[in-house]
Order: C-alpha cells, then structure tokens, then sequence
C-alpha cells in the first residue's frame, strides 16, 4: 500500500515560472529546496529524475513504468499537490464479500457536497450500476482502491469531472481502457474521491500497473490536472502553508528538514542558515524546534545546536492521528462542552474493569481502505468515547441512537473463569451450575438467564473447537480455558467487543410494549448515570419510562419509589411478542404457533423481524410460524429449512436433519 499524507512532499527547487533571468530565487523557492532534502522516497510533487534511491523492486514489471518517467515533467514547486492513497486487493484471500462492502460504504449517506446520500459514477453515467460492477469484477484475481484527495479540492469544484481526466491520462499511460467506478466525498475537512478499478485490463487479462506508477506516476498525473485547473500555488499560500506547520502537533515538511540537516551526531545546527537569504527559513525552523522543545521532542545543547528525540517522527505521527480524533468527536459532540476518551483496543477503557455504555451519536470510517470503521459513543458517564472498530464490524449493525456496550476483548471474560472453576475433571454441568446460582441467588438476577449466558458462551467455543459438548448440559473444557477464551476473542473482535442493547433511540423506548434496555436500567437502579449528555437524557428517559408502565398497570409508585411488577420482563415481552405475530398472521394467513419452555420447532427460515425486545426470526412450516430469538450465524441460512429448541431462555438451533445446534 502506499500511504500518501498531506506533508509527505520533495520537491525541485527551481526559479519560478515568469521571472526575469536577472531575478534570484524567492524566499519560498529556497524553503522548498531545504524542506526537499528532507524526504527519502515518499513524495506528492516530485519531478523525475531528482534523485532517491532508485527503482523499487518490481516497480519496472507491469504497465505505466516508462509514462512514470515522463509523468510531472511540468511540476515545479509552485504545482498543486494531491495526495494518493492506495491498496491492492487480492481477492481470491480476501473475504467474498469485500468488494461489496467497500463499495457499500464508500456510497453511505451522507457523503455527498450537500448531505445527499454518496452516488456512484463511471466513465459515461452518473448513476453507476454496482451490482453490474461487482458482477463484472466477481472472478478477477484482484482490484485496485484509490484515494485520490487534491490539496485543494474544494477549490476543484466539480470532482467528478476532474477523476473523468483524471482517469483518462491514467488509461493513456497504461496503455488500456480501465473499467471503474467512483463516489466523492464532501464530509471531510479534505474532499476526496474513492476510485475502484477492476483488475482487469481491455483484453480480460489480470491489470498489473508498474509499481513504480503507482508509486509516482499516477499523483504527478493528478498534480498536473489540478495545476491546469487551479493554476500554480502562489508564493503567499506556500509561505502561509510553512507558517501554519511551525505549531502543527504533526509531523511536517519542516520536520524531514530538520531530520534531513542532522549531522552524523544526530544534531541540527542551525549556523548553517546564517546566511541573509536564509534568514527566513531559519526563524521557521528555529520556531518549528522551539515547538518540539515544548512538547518535549527536542532539546537545544547548547546555543544554536539542537537534539531531535529518535522518537519525534512515531510520537508527532501519533499527536496527528490522535487530533483528527478528537476534531471527529468535537463534531459529533456538536461543540457541547465533553471529556473525551479513547478506547485503546484490547485493554478496558479506564483500566477500572468498567465498559462503555451509552448513545452511537457518530460513526464513520477510520481507515477508507480497509473498510474500518468507528463509532462515537455519548458516555451513560457523561464523556464522549471513541472506538475503533475491526474490520469485521458492519457500521449498518449500529444505527446512530442505538444503545451499546464497548468492552475490551483481551480481557478474560468472566463467564470463562466461572466455567473453568465450576469444572470437576475438566466437565462442566449446566444442573450443577443451576444449583449453586439458585442458592447465591441475588436480587434482580435470574439464575436461569445466567446459565443460559453461559451455555452461549460454551456454544461459541464449541464451534472454535475449544470446547465440547458431550451430552445435553455436560461440557469437556480445557484446563486453560480462560486463556484460549481471550485469545479467541481476541481474534475474532480485533481488541473490542461491541453489543447492541437496543436498536430503539431512548425516546421510543420510553413508551413502548417490550423489554426495553431503560427496563433494565429500572430494575437495576439506574447506577453509573453521569449528569451530562446521554447520562442526564436517561435520568429523564428512566422517569418517563416509570410513568408508562403505571399507566399500564405494569408498576405502581409509593411515594418516591417505584414498585415494578413481578416478572415485568417476561410480561413485556410477551405482549411485544404477541402483537407482532397478530401483525404477520394478517399479513400471511398463517397461524402463530408460540414456543414453550422446551419445544422443538422446525420450519423455512423466511426472514426477522426487529422487535423492541429484540431480534426474532420467523421459522415458517407452511401452516403456520413461529418465532425464535435470532442469532447472526442463522442469517446464510436464509431460506434453508431449520429447527430450533428454546431452554431456559438459550436457544439451540440445528441445519434441516442434522443433529447437533449450530448455535447457542
């Protein structure tokens, strides 16, 4: 992949155009040449020819390695920059649905100039068909991902028209016509396009670009069309674009100055820019080493001799990373005055053993090309939380208002332990369990919903070949259990676990028929509340919550107290239950048929339904249906003949005629 940012630039320092031959160089034609010296290999502006060290390994194999040499002739310091990103896609090792997905995402909502929906375009329409593309592109052996962001793209105007040329040069110097789709964003602080090119060229056979071009030629492409277009930079901007990097908390072009002018003693002696015509040049990078002493990146030995910290580059690349964070919460946050956090992955949040819990305000993706994704979470605590989610994790799972638990999966789970020390040579039995909780038995907490937690724990460990299950409610689990346990999740979650507890926005949940994640804060006394933000909304949530289920006979207030039915959950969900089934009967003509404590029902997978209770998925048997708590693994299975068995609130379900569950 090559990772192109804003600041990774040389340039050839050269007169500018339209001055006459008795003119000197400018004071900014000067600083490039210095801030030239400090790039080794990555460049957005650079010409042909100006030195490096040479050609990549396998840059000459493939189509675009001699355009690469001719590609930026006409660049000078003053050309406008644009920045490429790009990822090569094997798709024979990739998931099968890779493509789709990052096609889906790149056209979500909101990417558009004015707030539409994103819309994909090729070379001839406005309204690409990507079914047809991923279609076309089903057996090729890869793709190609590109993000193609001009410096000043809002000053472009018309993106689509300027990736059309763009992508035209791109064909000329590969020498075939590209079948590709694209979709432009305007959601950022730096409008880009998202351009996807098959890998396959004019006569069917596998695309295979130059690394070299990918490299260079096809940004010195991009930086001639946008200089065409926009004219060449102006001394004032390039001057004002230095100025601005002196206090950036990133790493910059002043930087690889800096690095480029450290002696063998690893030492920036600024003497050597003494002279009157680089006095400017030296106050931007005396400025830009007083910064780095103050965040503690650089120390002056002695007058006019400083030490850049080895670690200056990784640390200033981390503070940049970490500021386009806290600028993307700031905007989820509306400007409301929050603490901010980041979830690390892989450790809890606040190393207090505490989770997230809280409100999706924002979701986005962090990284465009490999389809990560991120979710802003408004804190039950008050503060606004950032989590990075893994590649695995479909954004359209966690609807903006939902309600959801973010929790660190290196962390041993607590089910894991239990099972482990409830194990008598190495078997673990769900009646014993049972027992034990029935005798700890604690307020609020029904010991067969515990077990039953367990046991879907246990399935998925089985299905990794953890575990076994050696009868009904008799398990064989290693001695290490715990341990394997973390390392499963920590492969399958990437670091962290998200949990969807409600779908529903707190202001639906508050009067409606089903069990609700505002029920559960009820019976648990609604702890942990902070008073700002999503924390003060549920304080009000929960109030108008109690009132609804007076009304409905379901609670009964004694004084400041509120007196809850006896089994509200159970009650709730019934009637949730019960009120969509009256609903499809009428839609289908079929009959609902409940399931009870222990029945085994078959029948069609035919679709979900979304209740406020949760998921259930809807087992058709030709006279009539049921409905069954649904698990993800049974959504491949969509019309395929299952069965399924509930007990003590788990459910099992099994393939057709297959004995075993798939699922827990």
């Amino acid at each position: 992949m090559t990772d192109r940012r804003d600041d990774d630039f040389r340039v050839r320092s050269s007169a500018p155009k339209n001055r006459g031959k008795g003119q000197g160089q400018s004071f900014v034609s000067k600083v490039l040449k210095q801030a030239g010296k400090a790039s080794s290999g990555k460049s957005a502006v650079r010409r042909p020819g100006t030195g490096g060290s040479g050609h990549r390994p396998g840059s000459r194999l493939g189509r675009g390695h001699t355009a690469t040499r001719f590609a930026g002739a006409t660049l000078t310091p003053m050309s406008r920059r644009v920045i490429i990103k790009t990822l090569l896609v094997n798709q024979r090792n990739a998931s099968p649905q890779s493509l789709a997905k990052h096609l889906r995402y790149i056209e979500r909502d909101g990417a558009g100039r004015d707030g539409e929906p994103g819309r994909a375009y090729g070379p001839q329409t406005d309204e690409a068909d990507l079914d047809a593309f991923k279609e076309r592109a089903a057996d090729d052996r890869h793709h190609f991902r590109f993000i193609v962001s001009p410096e000043d793209g809002a000053e472009l105007g018309d993106l689509r028209t300027y990736t059309r040329h763009l992508v035209n040069r791109m064909e000329a110097d590969l020498g075939t016509r590209l079948d590709w789709v694209a979709v432009d964003h305007w959601n950022t602080d730096n409008p880009h396009t998202h351009l996807i090119v098959r890998g396959r060229d004019d006569t069917s056979k596998d695309l295979i670009i130059a690394g070299d071009y990918i490299a260079d030629g096809f940004r010195h492409r991009a930086a001639e069309l946008a200089t065409e277009w926009l004219g060449p930079r102006t001394e004032l901007e390039i001057r004002q674009t230095l100025t601005r990097e002196v206090d950036q908390e990133r790493w910059t072009s002043l930087d690889r100055t800096l690095k480029r002018e450290a002696g063998e003693d690893g030492r920036v002696r600024t003497e050597r820019f003494n002279e009157p015509r680089l006095q400017r040049q030296r106050l931007l990078l005396i400025g830009r080493l007083q910064r780095l002493q103050r965040l503690g990146l650089a120390d002056e030995a002695q007058p006019g001799t400083w030490a850049v910290h080895a670690d200056a580059e990784k640390t200033l690349r981390a503070l940049g990373e970490r500021g386009d964070i806290i600028r993307t919460m700031q905007r989820a946050m509306n400007g409301q005055p929050r603490e901010l956090a980041v979830f690390e992955p892989g450790q809890n949040v606040d190393g207090s053993g505490r989770t997230i819990i809280g409100r999706v305000a924002a979701k986005g993706l962090a990284e465009e090309l490999h389809d990560r994704g991120y979710l802003v979470i408004d804190g039950v605590d008050g503060k606004a939380h950032y989590v990075a989610l893994s590649a695995r994790d479909e954004l359209a799972n966690y609807p903006s208002g939902a309600v959801v638990e973010v929790r660190g999966s290196a962390e041993v789970r607590a089910a894991d332990k239990n099972i482990a020390t409830l194990a008598s040579d190495g078997l673990y039995r769900t009646d014993h369990h049972l027992a034990i909780e029935q005798v700890q038995a604690k307020p609020n907490r029904d010991p067969q919903e515990v077990v039953a937690a367990h046991i879907r724990r246990l399935e998925a460990l089985r299905r990794a070949g953890i575990v076994e299950r050696v009868a009904e409610g008799l398990w064989k689990v290693p001695d290490d259990l715990a341990e394997r346990g973390r390392e499963y999740d920590i492969q399958r979650l990437g670091g962290v676990a998200v949990e969807m507890k409600s779908h529903l926005p707190i202001e639906r949940q508050a009067r409606v028929i089903g069990v609700t994640w505002l029920d559960q804060q009820l019976i648990g006394g609604g702890n942990g509340l902070g008073d700002l933000g999503f924390g003060a909304e549920v304080k009000v949530a929960l109030r108008e919550r109690a009132d609804f289920l007076v009304e409905q006979g379901l609670a009964e207030r004694r004084g400041q107290r509120v007196i809850l039915a006896r089994n509200l959950l159970a009650t709730l969900r019934g009637r949730d239950m019960a009120k969509a089934a009256q609903d499809i009967a009428a839609k289908t003509g079929l009959e609902h048929r409940p399931l009870g404590e222990g029945q085994r029902v078959a029948g069609i997978y035919r679709r979900s339904v979304m209740l406020a209770s949760g998921r259930y998925a809807v087992l058709d048997d030709g006279l009539g249906f049921s409905l069954v708590p649904w698990r993800p693994v049974i959504e491949q299975r969509l019309g395929q003949q299952l069965a399924a068995m509930v007990r003590g609130g788990d459910v099992s379900w099994e393939i057709g005629r297959q004995h075993g569950p798939i699922v827990g």
